[in-house]
């Protein structure tokens, strides 16, 4: 049963074996902070989107060794300790993975975990939103591409569009204290839709989030020519309601916030043509364990095997805070000074290594 819009959420017990979290985080080379955690809980989508699993086959983590929700909130509660204050739930589709809202209530009880969000494209949304509202999940963040079912028909491969739609309806419904929508902008394809999505996004008392077009995971089909960038994404709203103000925020967050002139708020995350990896503070665990320290990242740290070993979790904070420590990570930025840049991986090295994969790493 969902929740009244606006309920409380349930009160946070900190059990007094947890670790207790530290008050500073610890902060890599560049004095960037280890502050958000993304937890990928499965590869498997019911989506085949064109800037993330644009294949017809696809090599499937086993599933033997995908984590389990005592080995999640473990890994959670030691990555607390060292300063993560956010964790996002991603995939994959997340709520393919049975039971999620079980995963939800455990990280809930986390000390130190201050919000737990989830990405997910809508289409299993309705039958679990209150239930995940229940177990504590604060904030969700639904991926609508288009707003034509024709088109996500053949982007998507889904003939289930409504069912995204119906699915920010219920987030909001459920009363979660924010709902994001996330939108990949492509030249060609969806760029025509800015205002549509801004309409449709004031409508449903969300907050849209345009996407320049990455060169990340299984973009095996990224050109530059497809990216729209943020200069241009601004340039066809202003076309529209006029000048835009930027709101300056500050912190982490991937998105630049604007407000438009009648007070309506978006974002434009531009890692391709103005990276923010000088702030960047988050990191990923792959499905299966792997931690990565960077979107781009070549390869990562197993932490499955120390979880599953005999290792402490004073060993296990001791891993994680020296590699970070150590970090020096800015593939975007990297990759914006490579002539000529084309797709990151090629279809062959994806499928010899999994973990590369958008869709096994989280967004």
């Amino acid at each position: 049963m969902a929740a009244p819009a606006g309920s409380i959420r349930p009160q946070r017990v900190y059990p007094s074996s947890r670790m207790i979290p530290s008050a500073t985080p610890v902060r890599d080379q560049f004095a960037r902070p280890l502050g958000s955690l993304r937890l990928s809980v499965t590869d498997r989508c019911n989506m085949r989107c064109s800037y993330c699993m644009p294949e017809t086959e696809y090599t499937w983590l086993p599933r033997a060794s995908l984590l389990t929700f005592e080995e999640l909130t473990r890994v959670t509660r030691i990555f607390a300790s060292l300063g993560v204050r956010k964790v996002r739930l991603t995939g994959g589709e997340p709520l393919l993975r049975h039971g999620l809202p079980v995963l939800v209530r455990e990280l809930a009880a986390v000390a130190g975990v201050d919000e737990i969000a989830l990405t997910t494209n809508g289409l299993l949304l309705r039958r679990s939103a209150g239930e995940l509202r229940d177990a504590g999940l604060d904030r969700v963040t639904v991926s609508l591409d288009t707003l034509r079912p024709e088109r996500a028909l053949v982007f998507s491969r889904t003939a289930n569009h409504a069912d995204t739609i119906d699915g920010v309806r219920a987030a909001r419904e459920a009363g979660f204290a924010g709902v994001k929508l996330n939108t990949v902008v492509i030249r060609g394809f969806n760029d025509d839709e800015l205002i549509d999505l801004l309409e449709f996004s004031r409508e449903h008392g969300a907050e849209t989030r345009f996407i320049e077009y990455m060169d990340v995971g299984g973009a095996t089909r990224w050109s530059m020519d497809d990216v729209v960038s943020r200069e241009r994404m601004l340039a066809i709203i202003e076309s529209r309601y006029g000048r835009v103000d930027a709101l300056h925020d500050g912190g982490p967050a991937p998105a630049e916030r604007y407000r438009l002139p009648d007070g309506l708020s978006f974002g434009i995350i531009a890692s391709t043509t103005a990276p923010f990896c000088r702030s960047c503070d988050r990191s990923r665990l792959t499905a299966a364990g792997t931690w990565l320290l960077c979107l781009y990242a070549d390869d990562g740290v197993d932490l499955r095997e120390p979880l599953r070993g005999n290792a402490t979790d004073d060993e296990i904070a001791g891993l994680i805070r020296s590699r970070w420590q150590q970090r020096t990570d800015r593939g975007a930025e990297a990759r914006l000074g490579i002539p000529d840049r084309g797709v990151l991986y090629q279809v062959e090295s994806l499928r010899a290594d999994p973990r590369r994969e958008m869709h096994t790493r989280g967004g």
